[in-house]
């Protein structure tokens, strides 16, 4: 498990701009059972989640008029139960960290895997996020 004073921080930049966090494995349960639309970032201290994740996040939820229901969150190597939960709900796709995860009434309907992130400017992946959206929102 990562230290506090590195994970605190890195989930701030996302709970200071609306996220919720999910700490456990009821947590996931209970959001993923309500209706609509849930949006879940599985932050983690990868240097892309802070370059281009978090941000591009940040950026498409504040910047579209059409957004998730729900913001939530969940930090790998420190949120352990929430997260092994939530990769429970993302399969078939392999364990992945950071990555962001959109869900329509409990099913997963967009993903975004760390490869898709690796590489990646704050802006495509805002850009990639806005267009699903617009598809599910």
């Amino acid at each position: 498990m990562y230290p506090e004073e590195i994970v605190i921080p890195m989930k701030e930049e996302l709970t200071e701009n609306g996220f919720t966090e999910l700490l456990s494995k009821d947590d996931v349960q209970n959001v993923l059972k309500e209706d609509g639309t849930t949006l879940v970032v599985i932050n983690s201290v990868c240097g892309c989640s802070a370059g281009t994740a978090r941000p591009g996040v940040i950026m498409a939820v504040n910047n579209h008029n059409k957004i998730p229901n729900r913001l939530t969150t969940s930090f790998a190597g420190f949120d352990e139960e929430a997260v092994q939960n939530l990769r429970e709900h993302l399969k078939p796709y392999p364990p992945s960290s950071p990555s962001i995860a959109l869900f329509k009434n409990g099913q997963l309907v967009h993903f975004i895997e760390r490869h898709n992130i690796e590489g990646r400017s704050a802006q495509m992946i805002a850009n990639n996020l806005t267009a699903a959206f617009e598809e599910y929102c």
